[in-house]
């Protein structure tokens, strides 16, 4: 009965600053994330159901960040209030071993990291996506955000009078860049239309009704179907498309088959990655035989395939008759081989850099949820090696080591995605230091302070400063 009082006793102590923390974190990074993307939503003349849905869905990617940061700040605050008021030195007397009461505090923080791993897994990746595709209906008003990288873009202009089809590899929608740009027309039946260009740039008319690309250094090819030959190819500098009345009305459109990193869940984060390594080893393989047909045609040795023709009673004439043929078209045939290789090298990147980045998603949503275990079993010591800082030192303690480790999950991202390092490390590295440093506290936890009043400063400078800090203070 005592150890399920002791353990009552700790869990309320906790869920009030908990449940506050959750509350003003996330209210903060809430208002933030709207702030950014109001722009979105601003002039489009929206129902006030899509403004709700667009809040919704724009939480669950907050909490993914607050919910770690709380359990930090309620578990410093827990500890911190109890030393100060003097209750953990009466435990101390009574025979509770620090040991006791970490054991609820850590049954919290399992509770924490489960629900962590669940929300990280089921709700944070659907709530991604629809997201994604309400942002998607809503930029119909406003086709930059609606056209999607790497697939064919449908555009109709004119509500629907005429269509254009547009491609294009690479799409920013913070600056309106596009790279790589296709676009074709073909609603003139006697007449098709395709302009290529190196790149591009996107801009609106004031009712941002029509849209107007501006296209670079491209091409356009116009076979005209009415006459025969009817062929004809102008190369230009700069040249505007008008694109009159896109999309001017909101269309929901539920659902969507592609998916990015972060809309997806575990299953299918590995499954995907699982595919693109299948199809990596496939380009590798092809590249290796394609590099072998190379060095026989250049030493004008015959294939496999060949000598087991010479096998079957060729004879050498004719074998020597064909690799002379050979001969003749190794130049076409080198420069296809050379063509092929770049275009699977090119490939074999961004399949190699896609499996790079569900890698780095799948450590990240673990890195994340395990880093509630972390914070539980760091915060304990490092509130009683301090127990009477107050408030403001668990205010800043908990937003300086949340920033070391939010710092480093961004930077160990941006290592394992330019394949620097292994996601396995990078991700992983902010919680091998915390816990280690976790480990070290609780070892001297049993060794805490007094409890005579201390503040943010002497806090500060007695964290940094050791022992010989606080053997100066006493004396």
């Amino acid at each position: 009965m005592r150890k399920g009082v002791l353990a009552r006793y700790l869990i309320r102590a906790h869920l009030g600053p908990f449940l506050f923390a959750l509350s003003a974190i996330t209210g903060l990074l809430f208002i933030n994330a709207i702030a950014q993307r109001v722009d979105s939503l601003v002039g489009k003349g929206l129902p006030w159901q899509v403004i709700v849905e667009f809040l919704v869905l724009s939480l669950p990617h907050t909490i993914a960040l607050s919910l770690p940061m709380s359990v930090l700040v309620a578990v410093l605050y827990a500890f911190s209030d109890l030393a100060s008021s003097n209750e953990i030195t009466a435990m101390s007397a009574g025979g509770v071993r620090p040991a006791r009461m970490m054991l609820p505090v850590f049954g919290l923080g399992v509770i924490a990291t489960l629900v962590m791993l669940f929300f990280n897994d089921s709700i944070l990746p659907e709530s991604n996506h629809a997201l994604k595709n309400l942002l998607l209906d809503i930029g119909r008003k406003s086709p930059t955000l609606e056209l999607r990288e790497q697939v064919v873009n449908e555009l109709r202009t004119g509500v629907g009078v005429n269509r254009y089809f547009l491609t294009a590899d690479r799409i920013d929608h913070d600056s309106n860049e596009l790279e790589n740009v296709t676009i074709y027309d073909a609603n003139d039946p006697t007449l098709q239309r395709t302009t290529y260009a190196a790149w591009g740039e996107m801009a609106f008319n004031d009712a941002r009704t029509d849209l107007y690309l501006t296209l670079h250094d491209g091409v356009v090819h116009e076979v005209q179907n009415d006459q025969v030959g009817g062929f004809r190819r102008m190369y230009f500098q700069e040249q505007i498309v008008p694109l009159r009345e896109v999309g001017n009305e909101l269309e929901r459109r539920f659902g969507g088959a592609d998916r990015s990193d972060r809309e997806m869940g575990f299953d299918l984060l590995a499954m995907n990655r699982a595919d693109r390594q299948a199809q990596l080893d496939t380009i590798l393989v092809e590249s290796r035989d394609q590099a072998l047909q190379a060095v026989r045609l250049a030493l004008n040795r015959p294939s496999e395939s060949d000598s087991a023709a010479v096998g079957l009673g060729e004879s050498r004439n004719a074998l020597r008759t064909n690799l002379q043929w050979r001969y003749i078209q190794r130049d076409a045939m080198t420069q296809q081989l050379v063509s092929g290789a770049r275009a699977r090298a090119a490939r074999g990147a961004a399949l190699q850099q896609s499996v790079n980045r569900f890698e780095v998603e799948i450590h990240k949503k673990l890195a994340i949820a395990i880093a509630c275990l972390v914070f539980v079993l760091m915060g304990p010591p490092l509130a009683l090696r301090f127990p009477s800082a107050g408030v403001g030192f668990v205010v800043v303690a908990s937003a300086v080591i949340f920033f070391i480790y939010y710092v480093g999950l961004l930077g160990g991202e941006a290592l394992a995605d330019r394949r620097v390092a292994s996601p396995a490390v990078t991700m992983w590295l902010g919680n091998v230091i915390f816990f280690l440093l976790g480990v070290v506290l609780l070892r001297r936890m049993g060794h805490s302070s007094g409890t005579s009043r201390t503040g943010l400063g002497e806090a500060i400078v007695g964290f940094f400063g050791g022992s010989g800090a606080r053997r100066g203070a006493q004396s």
